[in-house]
């Protein structure tokens, strides 16, 4: 698999990588292992990384590492889209969410994206992705994903900070693309 390692915020690594032959389960692991190896200082072959056990039926589960049988505490992110994966590792504590889009998306991605962002201009393709990752983004870091409507995400005009009314969190928007993938990172960093 080949992977790169992504210019992100402090405290946030991320890595994408691709492979078509390769099974998801497999790349995120993989990203996931040589992230938190890099982070600890170790070898990658000493980290093992499981999904956790669902809480209740419907739960996303997250990813989780280990090292010598222990967890090790950071929260694992991650994203796919075909054959393309991203990992992000960070602070168990901040709030983290990220998305992953191809810059050509197929026709009924591209009508859900206007169906749902509310833009005057629903054909500024650059502009319809920067908004719907950086909404996608927000609802991943809120933790409820899909059982909030994408049309409660607010942005500012600058699209550098999001979040949702029912919340007191504002998240700040990290673009994090590389060559054709658009890649939003959504945190919200304790208050100095």
């Amino acid at each position: 698999m080949q992977s790169v390692l992504l210019d992100t915020p402090t405290g946030i690594t991320a890595r994408l990588g691709w492979d078509p032959k390769m099974p998801e389960h497999d790349r995120k692991r993989q990203l996931a292992k040589e992230l938190v190896a890099t982070r600890l200082g170790i070898d990658p072959k000493d980290v093992r990384v499981e999904r956790e056990a669902p809480r209740t039926f419907g739960f996303h589960t997250q990813l989780i590492a280990e090292v010598g049988g222990q967890e090790v505490p950071l929260k694992i992110r991650n994203a796919n889209f075909r054959a393309a994966t991203v990992v992000a590792v960070a602070d168990p504590a901040l709030p983290l969410g990220i998305d992953l889009r191809d810059a050509h998306p197929d026709e009924s991605d591209l009508h859900v994206m206007q169906r749902h962002s509310h833009l005057f201009d629903e054909h500024d393709l650059p502009k319809l992705l920067a908004h719907w990752t950086r909404v996608e983004a927000v609802r991943d870091a809120d933790g409820r994903g899909a059982r909030v409507a994408a049309d409660h995400v607010r942005l500012d005009s600058s699209l550098t900070k999001g979040w949702l009314p029912d919340r007191k969190v504002q998240y700040r928007l990290a673009d994090a693309s590389r060559d054709s993938w658009i890649i939003t990172l959504a945190y919200a960093p304790a208050e100095a």
